[in-house]
């Protein structure tokens, strides 16, 4: 049957090709899936089969694993639609396109504190915070390399310090552009960087030293203030000019609206570049970044490049060239719909929200948290007391209500303890934050009742912190 029907089809009518049919009611047989098939197919099936596999994706909406945002106004994803086509690269043909990407670029360097300059901002849009933490990491490598050459001192072994709560990103930048990379270990007390440690992993040859505002892990600020000064101090007393990054991937949009007078950005003078995404707490679909320098100076010229074949002198800082428009058309939808006032709206009201459900998982009895709830709106927890099940157990049971709670362990030094993350974004409600403390409730008493096996070392190493 399926055989007559294949060979019975042959050429397809225009209304045909249109007909919106269900995939199953055209296409009996698999379609091939490491080769192109051989023919082609209505759009409308096309589509549903792509849609249907799809489908068995968990939903972006309970998604507490992401900080990328999963929802956006109405009109922001018309404005993308409408702009999807458009090759970013393709400035000189798009010039009102180029000039959105400017003034994000302005907006956010004030955001941050930069020194005005008549110039405007320092910096640029990137594909995610990755590309912009490259970007900044290369900067102070050059910036570096010509500090030694002056000098006349080797230029072949640079490196970096940052705290082991770091995002792999950095490991990439070490790994792809040969940067030493030192890490200050967490510990079972402490989940971020320990100024003293930082300050004794610097030498000669360190190109800058890393804060987060916010680490992935806790969603903790780092001291960078207390870095700042300690950095400071260790110049005036050696001689030695060790700048700052800030990875301010999460906390970039939500420190300005929660804690504006906290002191992470271009108010300390040490701090010559911040890198956020606008796909996390900027609230922008995936995937845009921003890479800002507090001076034209501390962005190396070298890394600037000028085409002109697109049709006139076009300046480009990037690590690839062509990608889309329409993440930055709704970044700036956003600043401008939102404003100040707006983004202070929403980030505070998600800061209640993930205080309400702190307390609702503490509540619970179940459950410790972990880390200092100084930072962003997340929430992270651990088993307490000895069980027969960890926290790997607990996310694969709740999965059975849909909900995907990521479990994993914490950096080298703490590698031993598990823990349970939720980031709250704008789709996650109180009334949520019921249902998930409920659902984890449910979820340890299913496990109490019938816990899995192969968790013997679980009594050894509950009761570490």
């Amino acid at each position: 049957m399926v055989a007559q029907h294949s060979q019975a089809r042959g050429p397809r009518d225009p209304d045909e090709m249109a007909e919106p049919l269900y995939a199953s009611r055209y296409e009996l047989q698999p379609i091939p899936k490491h080769r192109l098939p051989d023919d082609e197919m209505p759009a409308a099936v096309a589509a549903r089969l792509v849609r249907d596999e799809l489908a068995l994706d968990g939903n972006p909406a309970l998604n507490l694993a992401s900080f990328v945002t999963t929802w956006m106004e109405p009109e922001a994803v018309a404005l993308m639609a409408d702009t999807a086509d458009k090759n970013f690269a393709d400035v000189d043909e798009y010039p009102r396109t180029g000039e959105l990407e400017a003034r994000c670029v302005n907006i956010l360097a004030d955001l941050f504190n930069a020194p005005r300059s008549e110039a405007g901002g320092v910096g640029a849009a990137t594909v995610g915070s990755t590309e912009a933490i490259h970007l900044a990491g290369l900067a102070f490598k050059r910036r570096w390399q010509a500090r030694q050459q002056a000098a006349g001192r080797p230029t072949t072994t640079p490196n970096f310090v940052i705290g082991h709560n770091d995002q792999v990103a950095w490991e990439k930048l070490a790994r792809y552009f040969d940067i030493e990379v030192r890490f200050v270990p967490v510990t079972h007390e402490r989940y971020v960087i320990d100024v003293d440690e930082a300050l004794a992993r610097i030498d000669e040859n360190t190109i800058c030293v890393v804060g987060i505002l916010g680490s992935t892990f806790t969603g903790e600020y780092e001291p960078i203030k207390e870095l700042h000064d300690a950095l400071v101090e260790r110049e005036q007393r050696t001689g030695q000019h060790v700048p700052m990054h800030v990875d301010a991937a999460s906390g970039g949009f939500v420190a300005p609206f929660t804690d504006p007078d906290l002191l992470w950005d271009f108010r300390l003078p040490l701090v010559k570049s911040i890198n956020v995404s606008g796909h996390k707490y900027g609230l922008v679909f995936p995937g845009v970044g921003w890479v800002l320098w507090r001076e034209k100076e501390d962005l190396p010229e070298d890394l600037v490049f000028h085409i002109n074949y697109l049709g006139a002198d076009q300046p480009t800082l990037s690590l690839n060239f062509s990608r889309g428009s329409s993440q930055i058309i709704a970044q700036y939808y956003n600043l401008i719909r939102l404003g100040r006032t707006g983004y202070t709206r929403i980030i505070q009201g998600l800061m209640q929200t993930a205080d309400y459900l702190a307390a609702a998982v503490a509540g619970t009895g179940h459950f410790q948290l972990v880390g200092q709830r100084n930072g962003l709106p997340l929430v992270c927890f651990r088993l307490s007391g000895e069980r027969e099940y960890d926290e790997h157990d607990v996310a694969r049971t709740v999965r059975g209500s849909g909900w995907i709670v990521p479990a994993y362990t914490m950096p080298p030094d703490a590698e031993d303890m598990t823990v349970l993350r939720v980031v709250v974004r704008e789709n996650f409600s109180r009334d949520m934050a019921d249902m998930l403390a409920e659902d984890l409730t449910r979820a340890v008493a299913d496990l109490d009742a019938r816990p899995p096996g192969g968790h013997e070392h679980q009594a050894k190493t509950r009761g570490v912190c």
